[in-house]
């Protein structure tokens, strides 16, 4: 492998981060890309729908009401990054059945529910989300979650979330 390039997780971490930077929302900056067969399909990042008015622009009512994070994201105003790749992909016509998603952060359970119906395989992220029902379901339909810690700026460890290892028994 020529070391003067990045490894592929670099490489879609890296996008993925710059995706996050286009985010709108106030509290957190998320980014998230589709990729299949090592080409990427779509992105996304968190922030208000399109043509309406940015919570920079309006304040955010979660922050003013005091919900705290993984609560009532009913409350929101904001789509979430993979909730908008996948809305990217579907105005594009473009299927999401064994992609792999990368995302800054770990899925809420909205985000697992759509992701798991799309077929997404595998995501990979690098910041975790606290959200048990996400992990919970994602097991369940038996998508692959690796959180990637970064070893340096070309460089991530992969560390397996889903499936569980399996403990032998006694």
């Amino acid at each position: 492998m020529d070391s003067s390039r990045p490894s592929w997780h670099a490489y879609f971490m890296g996008i993925t981060d710059l995706v996050a930077t286009r985010a709108t929302c106030t509290r957190r900056k998320v980014g998230a890309i589709m990729v299949k067969d090592k080409q990427i399909l779509c992105s996304g990042y968190n922030g208000a729908p399109s043509g309406v008015a940015h919570c920079a622009e309006t304040g955010c009512l979660r922050m003013q009401l005091q919900v705290p994070s993984g609560e009532k994201h009913e409350l929101c105003r904001g789509v979430h990054a993979e909730q908008n790749a996948i809305v990217q992909a579907a105005s594009h016509g473009i299927s999401l059945k064994g992609a792999t998603l990368y995302c800054t952060n770990q899925p809420c359970s909205i985000c697992a529910k759509m992701l798991i119906n799309t077929g997404v395989e595998k995501i990979y992220y690098t910041d975790g989300y606290d959200d048990p029902l996400a992990l919970d379901m994602l097991e369940q339909a038996g998508v692959i979650m690796v959180r990637l810690e970064r070893i340096s700026t070309d460089q991530y460890h992969e560390v397996p979330i889903l499936p569980k290892p399996q403990h032998k028994g006694r």
